[in-house]
């Protein structure tokens, strides 16, 4: 009790929002948000408008200072952040693609005084402009025919349909900067062994040009309607990440090679093209209560006592509010960062 005490009077725990949504057209938004908090920290403010065309979503942002988590986990404070964003309608299946321009003034500072290997290249001063398409396809492998108990709702309306579904998604993103993060490749500290894709390089006017291709496969079962009290929802969801198309080919090629020339396969080319793994799954407890358990898992060949690891796993206690139709209180906690929220979450499947 003596330690939870002192926890709940530790003034970095409690913080004061004000925000404004306003409906300025039937198409045009404008949020306004302001922040404080009990440590004394600067206020965070962000102006936020969106725009909906017809097959486009238009935002333009503003944060100061914005904050920012790296690839490790570390919180990042960067003085002023914009940005002017185009992408199309999110759609089930089929093509789509985003513009967005990214602009960062001023130094980042690390929230905490823990050691860091660097400030991440974006969000270094400068201006970027990066764009990406892709192509998504999904698919039903089998989704239950079978009545639902009459006369009892379920406890959240979007998790009632037993199914088994894949999806797959492959893209290309490119990346032109200009300023201080030019000069180091913010992909380069996503992979400490350099860039692969295509890139152009101009240190004498601080700019650089970028492209790579990628890919994600996903694969989720649902067990349940989650209208009975006891063992009525098991949800099992996992995506495969392949963030450099480069990479994996330039792996492929080597292992090739290793194959056709009865040598032994290099470990570093298998780990290029090991994709990144992550991992959920969904229990229901008794009635609207179920467990819900996140992380991602990656392969480290090189560490010789044990290849997998298990990167930021996030446990959380979900209850649904029945009468909303879908909508879910969350208690969430990090082990790794050792810290946790409650939250209402509306229509998230």
């Amino acid at each position: 009790m003596k330690t939870l005490g002192k926890h709940l009077q530790d003034k970095s725990l409690y913080a004061l929002s004000f925000c404004s949504d306003l409906l300025l057209t039937p198409d045009d938004t404008l949020l306004l948000s302001v922040e404080g908090y009990g440590d004394d920290k600067k206020p965070r403010n962000k102006a936020l408008f969106q725009h909906r065309f017809p097959h486009h979503n238009l935002s333009v942002e503003a944060v100061w200072p914005g904050l920012f988590v790296d690839k490790a986990g570390d919180y990042w404070d960067v003085p002023l952040s914009m940005s002017v964003d185009l992408a199309t309608v999110a759609s089930d299946s089929g093509a789509s693609y985003r513009v967005c321009v990214h602009h960062n003034s001023g130094a980042p500072e690390r929230l905490d005084s823990g050691q860091s290997e660097g400030i991440p290249a974006g969000l270094l001063p400068g201006l970027a402009v990066k764009g990406a398409i892709c192509f998504r396809k999904n698919i039903d492998l089998w989704r239950s025919n079978a009545p639902k108990l009459k006369m009892v709702q379920p406890f959240d309306i979007f998790l009632s349909n037993p199914h088994v579904s894949a999806s797959g998604i492959i893209g290309a993103a490119m990346t032109a900067c200009f300023g201080e993060g030019a000069a180091r490749s913010q992909i380069e500290d996503d992979d400490p062994q350099g860039f692969r894709g295509f890139s152009l390089q101009a240190p004498a006017v601080k700019s650089a040009f970028l492209a790579d291709a990628f890919a994600s496969a996903s694969f989720s079962a649902q067990h349940g309607n989650f209208q009975r009290l006891f063992l009525d929802l098991t949800r099992f969801h996992a995506r495969l990440d392949f963030p450099s198309g480069a990479k994996f080919l330039s792996g492929a090629t080597h292992l090739a090679e290793d194959y056709f020339n009865s040598q032994k396969p290099n470990l570093e080319a298998i780990q290029d093209i090991c994709p990144n793994a992550t991992l959920s799954l969904q229990q229901q407890i008794a009635g609207p209560f179920s467990f819900r358990v996140d992380s991602r898992v990656a392969v480290e060949l090189r560490n010789q006592n044990w290849n997998v690891r298990v990167d930021e796993p996030i446990f959380a206690l979900e209850y649904a509010l029945q009468v909303l139709g879908s909508a879910k209180a969350v208690a969430w906690y990090s082990p790794k960062h050792q810290e946790g929220m409650i939250e209402l979450r509306f229509y998230e499947t």
